[in-house]
């Protein structure tokens, strides 16, 4: 993924809505107080990003430990996602995570991450049936999770739900082309945009945009959709299996370093192999265990 680069600062910013901050440890970049600093990524920025050309990765994230590793990183945006479902808790889709499941991961990664805005998936079912419904589901995860914002999934038929939400002061990041949680309605895991179809991808960007969304994920549309859809939106587009044109790109972390194994969709890239480093670890203190290495006299207290 290609790290965000530090756009100019505007004349009259403050440090806090300064210029994106780029990769590298906490300790090396700059501090409060320089130009280059930043306290928290704004939805602003990421439309001045497009605005001004530069690319951005987006990663899932569910605990404090990887929220804190890619924040440290660089990345500015971070995804609780409803993928937490078959991520966290084993289940086999998104479809059965629920609210109360998804609210403690989203606080754990706003406590963990503290530059990269936030973004928290509202699960099926928590928002599809009216606007009331996903205002009141969207405020408990601004309030009780600490969001900073939220992810819907649908195209014109969620422009009701969009509109009401930032009205409210919500701001919204949508979702279109395959959209897991209607899975089932879709035929299943699909490539969605071609044909005559790809009209409608294209109605659907302009309605989320125009009730307001800050920001839409393409996902599994063909490149050169999702290039004339980038071309058209004015906010920024993130694509996962949606080519290299889009603005923005996202990855569950766990396809990207490689601890979930197995066949992976066609528009992963694996950028490490975490289960061959935690399966060679856990073996190698099994056997530590049973050979008595392992504690060793430094690992013991004295009396």
């Amino acid at each position: 993924m290609t790290e965000p680069t530090p756009a100019q600062v505007p004349a009259d910013s403050t440090v806090e809505e300064a210029a994106p901050y780029g990769g590298g440890s906490a300790e090396s970049r700059p501090g409060p107080g320089t130009p280059a600093a930043i306290k928290r990524v704004r939805t602003h920025h990421l439309q001045q990003w497009k605005a001004e050309g530069h690319r951005w990765g987006m990663l899932t994230a569910y605990d404090q430990y990887m929220a804190g590793a890619f924040d440290a990183a660089g990345i500015p945006v971070l995804l609780v996602g409803d993928s937490a479902a078959n991520n966290v808790y084993g289940y086999e889709s998104s479809l059965p995570v629920t609210v109360d499941e998804l609210l403690p991961l989203v606080r754990a990664v706003t406590r963990s991450a503290h530059r990269a805005l936030v973004v928290a998936d509202l699960p099926f079912g928590s928002y599809q049936r009216s606007p009331e419904q996903a205002y009141d589901t969207a405020v408990r995860f601004m309030k009780e999770g600490r969001a900073h914002s939220v992810k819907l999934e649908g195209g014109a038929e969620m422009a009701p739900q969009i509109e009401l939400l930032t009205r409210g002061g919500v701001p919204v990041m949508a979702h279109i082309g395959f959209t897991p949680q209607s899975e089932h309605a879709l035929g299943g895991y699909r490539v969605q945009g071609r044909g005559a179809t790809a009209d409608r991808l294209m109605q659907d960007a302009l309605a989320v945009q125009a009730a307001g969304a800050f920001g839409v994920v393409m996902e599994m549309v063909p490149g050169p959709i999702a290039a004339e859809i980038t071309r058209e939106l004015s906010i920024p587009t993130i694509g996962i299996g949606a080519g290299p044109d889009c603005d923005a790109q996202v990855l569950v972390w766990q396809d990207m370093l490689g601890l979930r194994t197995g066949r992976a969709p066609r528009f992963v890239k694996r950028y490490a192999d975490l289960h061959s480093i935690v399966d060679a670890a856990a073996k190698e203190f099994a056997a530590d265990v049973a050979g008595g290495t392992f504690p060793a006299p430094e690992h013991t207290f004295e009396s």
